[in-house]
């Protein structure tokens, strides 16, 4: 069952809200948290994606591909430095 294209949209809003709040919080922190920053804007690229396949836009989806790898990379190294190893990567 495909999902309908009003419901696409309102997760691909969703999707937007959490990018625009990630970049937002980190403007906005002098010291944001990593796993707050990357794990919202992984969400984000998620939502949209979703959005993006109901709605096709090809260099919209593969620009979420590398959002979403990004976002991924910033918490393996969170996620790594956490530890108190705070190497630069």
């Amino acid at each position: 069952m495909p999902l309908p294209t009003e419901i696409a949209n309102i997760i691909g809003f969703a999707g937007m809200a959490c990018i625009v709040f990630a970049y937002a919080y980190i403007t906005g922190r002098e010291r944001p948290n990593p796993f707050v920053q990357h794990g919202v804007n992984l969400l984000g690229a998620a939502l949209l994606t979703i959005s993006l396949l109901v709605n096709m836009n090809a260099p919209s989806l593969v620009l979420e591909g590398f959002w979403a790898a990004i976002a991924i990379w910033g918490l393996v190294k969170a996620a790594r430095n956490r530890g108190g190893d705070r190497r630069p990567n």
